[in-house]
């Protein structure tokens, strides 16, 4: 991040996405869990995956918290690494206001020019009217800014975000994060955030994704949502409908599968053998409804229908049972009963095949 000779903070230098800021990370940990990954931290990157897998124990070796060998950063001190960290649940000083938190880092500056300064990073994330205000008077979403005001006020070359979306509600997460987001993405900082939220994976520029066995696949966002590399990845991406099936057909542009209850067809993918067991999957977003005279057409019944917020999830019973997810302007159109009849399609170009 810079600052300009009058000392204030510059926050136009967001580059184009093939310019994105760009960290490698190659860490080994031991304790408190055997881990070692190569991750690459691409403007804002989430590392997804369940608890108990490392992704809070790299954060902390990163931040010098926990020993660790590896690069950038092997060998400094907590004190000496240009590292932004951001906790969990913020560790905030409770004695301090807001503008004494984020000019904690900043002891080396007269204090004027640290006050000063402190008060540009409140601006910074868009809140100087908190100035004076101390934690317990704050919400959780006020108290994540300066948290990061703070974090940000070290001028660090790697910004690291430990849950930032898990002291936020449903309701709020997309107002109070997503201005957050756009804010850190203005600042050109490579940024890694250990989360389990989906959403949040979702709106990353890169994803990586860690389990027990270590980092299993990274990408930009898109294609991890829509082409997880194995079943167990799916499945913490929310690629819930998932089958076994064996390839009994090839042709120049398609897979024939057979599952233990239907036939079905997929794009051909270059890895994919006769005779071979694979994985079929499809997203709940991705199910079409009212389309049985389509590629994989399927007749059944509609078993489940529950509201969303404004949107609608079901369970279809038929030759499979699968899970879907309708808007609210397809529902008030089709006018969908418990019960009733339904015919589904399960899109070439949307189901997705993985070795088993």
């Amino acid at each position: 991040m810079e600052v300009s000779p009058g000392g204030q903070l510059n926050e136009n230098r967001a580059l184009a996405q093939d310019e994105m800021p760009l960290l490698e990370i190659a860490y080994r940990l031991h304790h408190p869990i055997k881990l070692q990954i190569a991750l690459s931290v691409r403007s804002f990157t989430v590392l997804l995956g369940e608890s108990g897998v490392g992704k809070t124990s790299l954060l902390k070796a990163l931040a010098g918290l926990l020993p660790a060998e590896g690069q950038p950063f092997a060998g400094l001190p907590p004190e000496a690494r240009p590292v932004g960290y951001l906790p969990q649940h913020f560790a905030l000083f409770p004695h301090l206001s807001a503008l004494g938190n984020v000019a904690f880092p900043l002891d080396q500056l007269p204090k004027t020019a640290r006050r000063a300064k402190a008060m540009e990073f409140l601006e910074l994330m868009g809140i100087p009217e908190l100035a004076g205000r101390y934690p317990k008077e704050m919400s959780g979403g006020q108290q994540q800014r300066v948290a990061l005001a703070r974090a940000l006020a070290r001028d660090p070359q790697l910004l690291l975000l430990d849950e930032p979306t898990s002291a936020l509600d449903g309701a709020t997460r997309e107002e109070v994060f997503g201005e957050v987001l756009e804010r850190l993405r203005r600042l050109n900082i490579p940024t890694l955030a250990a989360s389990h939220d989906v959403w949040l994976a979702q709106r990353a520029d890169w994803v990586g994704v860690l389990s027990s066995s270590g980092l299993v696949q990274q990408d930009i966002s898109q294609t991890v949502f829509a082409h997880p590399a194995t079943p167990e990845i799916a499945r913490v991406v929310g690629l819930r409908n998932l089958f076994e099936a064996r390839v009994v057909g090839l042709d120049s542009e398609l897979v024939h599968l057979q599952t233990a209850t239907t036939a079905l067809k997929a794009l051909r993918r270059p890895w994919v053998q006769l005779g071979q067991k694979v994985v079929v999957g499809i997203r709940p977003e991705d199910v079409s409804l009212g389309q049985m005279d389509a590629e994989n057409g399927l007749s059944g019944t509609l078993v489940s229908l529950q509201a969303e917020g404004l949107a609608f999830r079901g369970y279809f019973s038929g030759a499979m049972k699968l899970e879907f997810v309708l808007s609210r302007t397809a529902q008030d159109r089709l006018g969908l009963q418990i019960g009733q009849g339904l015919e589904v399609a399960l899109g070439l170009r949307y189901l997705h095949l993985m070795p088993t």
